[in-house]
């Protein structure tokens, strides 16, 4: 188990993968695209924990007008969605 640790480390340290945490205590990782391109947000099921990527995302407009006015520069985001899936309804 201690070398899955360290090789997970080292996975997200050279940004080969991107860890996710839903607020369950479970640790979730995504392998990350070389060109960058897999930028997508989730919704989480908060009976069953089901995880469904959603790849709308904000317009490119609305961080720009963040930088306009709070002067930060190369800014991201992350954002989960938390709902009962259908199949738990």
């Amino acid at each position: 188990m201690a070398s899955i640790y360290r090789t997970m480390h080292l996975l997200l340290e050279i940004n080969m993968v991107q860890q996710f945490d839903f607020g369950d205590g479970v640790a979730r990782y995504e392998l990350m695209s070389p060109e960058g391109g897999n930028h997508h947000h989730h919704m989480i099921c908060t009976e069953c924990s089901t995880v469904v990527e959603v790849n709308h995302c904000f317009p490119k407009s609305l961080t720009e007008t963040l930088a306009k006015h709070t002067g930060f520069k190369k800014i991201t985001h992350n954002l989960e969605f938390f709902g009962i899936c259908p199949c738990c309804q």
